[in-house]
């Protein structure tokens, strides 16, 4: 079998020109992970719009990085038996911000949120425990995102 990546813009966002290598990218990572017959929705967004996500689903009235959201139902089609992983929401104003906090390209930035919401969607959490500046992570989601995004160092998507 294989994956399915659904990517979408908020409305009124134009596409990046480098939308496919990041869904290339997902695809990537879901085969490193060993993950099959999956399906992921990734919307990306603006920091308003993932900033009202934030506040009905976590109660935090702030713009945040990224934002999954587990599904876990399955469904079958013509191509076979699916399973809905879920939905990955990802702020493009945020981005930048993020890569300047951290001092890496917003190349690296992008693959870490991407990773980070992959892992999320199939099972991982972090806890209270985020990624900090000049910090090792140790729980294990986010020692394993460090880990992969140091194997996808040379990929480019932007």
């Amino acid at each position: 079998m294989s994956n399915r990546v659904l990517i979408s813009m908020e409305e009124g966002l134009e596409s990046p020109a480098w939308l496919d290598k990041a869904e290339a990218f997902l695809y990537k990572i879901m085969e490193r992970l060993e993950i099959d017959g999956e399906e992921v929705s990734l919307l990306f967004c603006n920091d308003p719009f993932i900033q009202n996500l934030n506040k009905e689903y976590r109660e935090i009235d702030a713009p945040t990085d990224v934002l999954s959201f587990e599904n876990g139902e399955e469904y079958q089609d013509d191509e076979g038996k699916w399973f809905s992983a879920g939905d990955i929401v990802l702020s493009l104003e945020t981005l930048p911000k993020n890569a300047e906090y951290f001092d890496v390209s917003q190349n690296t930035e992008l693959k870490r949120l991407l990773i980070h919401g992959l892992l999320h969607i199939n099972g991982y959490d972090h806890g209270e425990e985020h990624i900090e500046k000049g910090r090792e992570p140790e729980c294990e989601m986010l020692v394993l995102q460090e880990k992969i995004l140091g194997e996808v160092a040379d990929y480019q998507i932007l």
